[in-house]
């Protein structure tokens, strides 16, 4: 089974239901998912941001795809450092951006994440694209 890293903010209880959602949707196409909201997040302690770090950092690289959210007027700072690591690692990234929003004539989100990510506009394209990599 193929493991999928799922990037994506996890600031407001709509984020993190939407991540649930997007979860569950990927693992029915078959996948194993990494959600760090609830596979990472859960640290207490001194060392937590170290912990958190290096639990989600082991995950990318143990992860076959990276599906990151890209929706709002600019993506999160954790999702763009997510996007960048993985796509150094040669990893395919899938974007994922329900928003209709636009950079104008710039592009859909910004110039550096459209150039690392194959970027989907739904759910199920993003489902389609996964079962053909």
């Amino acid at each position: 089974m193929r493991t999928v890293y799922l990037a994506a903010p996890l600031f407001s209880e709509a984020e993190r239901d939407f991540n649930r959602k997007l979860r569950d949707e990927i693992k029915k196409a078959g996948f194993s998912v990494f959600l760090p909201q609830e596979d990472s997040n859960n640290v207490k302690g001194e060392k937590r941001q170290e912990i958190i770090f290096n639990k989600n950092l082991n995950a990318i690289e143990n992860s076959d795809i990276i599906v990151a959210v890209v929706d709002g007027t600019d993506i999160d700072s954790g999702t763009a450092w997510e996007i960048g690591y993985a796509s150094a690692k040669g990893k395919p990234v899938i974007g994922l951006r329900t928003d209709f929003r636009t950079l104008g004539i710039e592009g859909r989100v910004n110039l550096m994440i459209e150039r690392s990510v194959i970027l989907c506009t739904s759910i199920q394209e993003l489902l389609n694209r996964l079962k053909h990599l």
